[in-house]
């Protein structure tokens, strides 16, 4: 499994509250055929906390239907508890999945000490028939993995690496400095993508790629190419939009701006609302800024 590249956190799509397996279908066949690595199914932004298994598992199928072997399939597999990780990343790997991306859990936050992270991840990893990506999202859960787990989960031959939602660079560097060159650090933040490449990071699980697919591949190419000064130009471009659908606006920026794109967006599901006008136009007018259909 090569984990590198640009890969969306995919948004599930919903009609009438129920899960669009066939509108999932649609979107996939257009984030693929943008030139993305692969897709993450069942991340945050998939809503995936909102999904129950029965339905956790037909998004995994009905992704793994569009995505072919040679590119990256990533499900989300998080629960609060060990075991239920150890389920979801099991039946996850059953229908096709290439890796399981596993957020920390975050409820008891205030016992959730290191060793009880390493022991935590340790068996879902002992357990899970694919490789597990550790996933921090601090801003979302109030729980962050220190340098200190991670590099220590490192060392677990099933663990392969780690999506860092966070845009602290100084982080991000001493978690590749701290952790072996074959442990992929994954960019979760589209504003500090350039940063984190130069860095380091192996790629980026990124919201915004699901809204501008090639212009995030392309910042990719271009940082690869050693053309420095085009990718921080993008960068620049490219932050405003990714501010708008992640920090400001969460989940339901993210589906109204998929809607002004073309793709199948929809509503987020209760209790999470769709933005309001402002905010739509606020979106619209972003994405009309880098030249995508509104």
């Amino acid at each position: 499994m090569e984990l590198r590249g640009v890969l969306p956190p995919i948004p599930t799509p919903f009609h009438g509250g129920e899960l669009d397996v066939e509108a999932l279908g649609r979107n996939c066949d257009r984030w693929l055929a943008a030139g993305l690595h692969g897709l993450v199914a069942l991340g945050s932004n998939g809503e995936a906390p909102l999904l129950d298994d029965a339905e956790s598992d037909r998004v995994i199928e009905a992704v793994r239907a569009r995505v072919p072997a040679e590119r990256l399939l990533i499900a989300g597999v998080a629960r609060e508890s060990t075991a239920g990780t150890v389920q979801a990343a099991r039946r996850a790997a059953a229908l096709g999945a290439d890796a399981v991306l596993v957020r920390t859990p975050s409820i008891f936050k205030a016992w959730l000490t290191d060793e009880a992270m390493v022991e935590h991840y340790t068996a879902v990893a002992d357990a899970s028939p694919v490789p597990v990506l550790l996933y921090n999202f601090a801003a979302l859960t109030g729980v962050s993995l220190t340098v200190a787990t991670v590099a220590r989960l490192a060392a677990h031959p099933n663990i392969a690496g780690m999506k860092e939602s966070g845009g602290d660079i100084g982080f991000i560097s001493e978690l590749i400095d701290a952790t072996p060159d074959d442990f992929r650090l994954l960019a979760g933040s589209a504003p500090a993508f350039y940063a984190s490449l130069l860095s380091g990071a192996a790629g980026g699980i990124l919201a915004l790629a699901a809204v501008a697919p090639e212009l995030c591949v392309e910042l990719f190419d271009l940082v690869h190419a050693r053309r420095l000064a085009e990718a921080r130009a993008l960068q620049r471009q490219l932050t405003p939009l990714a501010r708008l659908v992640t920090r400001v606006h969460g989940v339901p920026g993210l589906k109204a701006a998929l809607t002004a794109a073309g793709y199948a967006g929809g509503d987020p599901r209760p209790p999470l609302r769709p933005v309001g006008p402002g905010a739509a136009e606020e979106i619209r007018r972003a994405l009309a800024a880098l030249a995508i259909r509104t």
